[in-house]
């Protein structure tokens, strides 16, 4: 099995996934193995939030319309020739203990464990197993190879050569102790920020929205605090949220919102609210969901020294281009194949076990 197998069968699945997007899912012609894979998937989708309230459909389909853009043959192409693989003739076992915070959070270890010829034990979350177990017998099904290096495990990761886990701060801790003489990636809470200025237009602002709304905030690249300077002016700010109103119908989301406020009001903190998102002046960087922190700042370039200094805590930031984590506004829920999460390159990574 050769790395253009690897990266054609990618391709297939990124041409399957296509065809499940929330403004239209219609089954193509050109797709491989339809027949067997399209009914189960599509009923996966919409019923995803049975399992986890927070994977309505259109989340769902957000995922699997931002994987489809990326595992395109040129993307994967372009994406693998910028490491040498000939030099990785000697499969390893990879486990992956997978989060189940956003739909399909745990492909992308997935991939790279894959595409670099290595085989996958995979731990799927309890939130989120059929989707990323029926992508598994997708690629199977598209090259048959894959069988002898994808299984799952529902009890304790053994027999493995390395390890890539993702957990709360306090599971960290626990992976780090016990796949200590592991070659390990142990990935902890990490959140993104966003810096305004007072400067940006409502359509930019509007873009933000997406990066702090998008799965509800649950996702390590969900803004979750703000950045503003002394006397900033949130008017505009909540003019351009107001597009995203009708999450207040979520139910869900709705209970986590009437409940924050009400902690928040009982503890007497001073709040912003427009009915749905609560700002809270707060120095934490991890907001509860309907809330978004906030924080003032006085020089801007002061700034980049608190970033570095908390560099462990944040996945991106927005609208800061002095920093390497910087991300144009609306983009944060759709990194492409080479940003891996915490800032450590997965395919180097693997190529060195």
């Amino acid at each position: 099995m050769t790395l253009n197998d690897r990266i054609i069968a990618f391709s297939e699945l990124g041409n399957f996934l296509s065809q499940f997007n929330e403004d239209s899912t219609s089954q193509k012609t050109d797709v491989l193995h339809n027949e067997q894979f399209f009914d189960t998937f599509l009923s996966l989708c919409e019923r995803a939030q049975h399992k986890n309230g927070w994977f309505l459909p259109e989340q769902v389909y957000f995922a699997t319309t931002q994987w489809a853009k990326a595992l395109t043959k040129s993307n994967l192409t372009n994406w693998t020739d910028s490491y040498n693989f000939s030099n990785n003739n000697e499969p390893k076992t990879v486990g992956i203990i997978m989060a189940g915070n956003i739909p399909l959070v745990g492909f992308h270890d997935l991939l790279c464990i894959l595409i670099s010829g290595h085989k996958v034990l995979i731990k799927p979350s309890s939130n989120d197993t059929k989707l990323i177990t029926t992508i598994c017998d997708y690629l199977i099904r598209v090259l048959p190879e894959f069988k002898n290096f994808i299984q799952f495990t529902e009890g304790k990761l053994e027999n493995h050569d390395a390890i890539i886990a993702t957990g709360s701060n306090n599971t960290a801790r626990y992976f780090e102790y016990y796949f200590k003489n592991k070659p390990h990636i142990i990935r902890k809470n990490r959140n993104s920020v966003a810096v305004l200025t007072g400067n940006e237009t409502k359509n930019e602002l509007i873009a933000l929205g997406e990066d702090i709304f998008r799965y509800y905030g649950l996702g390590c690249r969900s803004v979750s605090k703000l950045f503003v300077p002394k006397n900033y002016d949130f008017d505009l700010f909540f003019n351009a949220m107001f597009t995203y109103q009708d999450l207040i119908k979520q139910e869900k989301y709705t209970n986590n919102y009437d409940y924050n406020k009400a902690v928040y009001l009982m503890s007497q903190f001073n709040l912003l609210d427009n009915g749905f998102l609560i700002l809270k002046e707060d120095q934490s960087y991890s907001s509860p969901i309907s809330s978004l922190f906030y924080e003032f700042y006085e020089h801007y370039d002061a700034l980049n020294s608190k970033f570095n200094s908390d560099e462990e805590h944040l996945q991106c930031i927005v609208n800061y281009p002095e920093s390497t984590k910087n991300v144009d506004f609306g983009a944060t829920q759709t990194p492409q194949l080479s940003d891996y999460a915490d800032g450590i390159d997965t395919i180097d990574f693997l190529l060195k076990i």
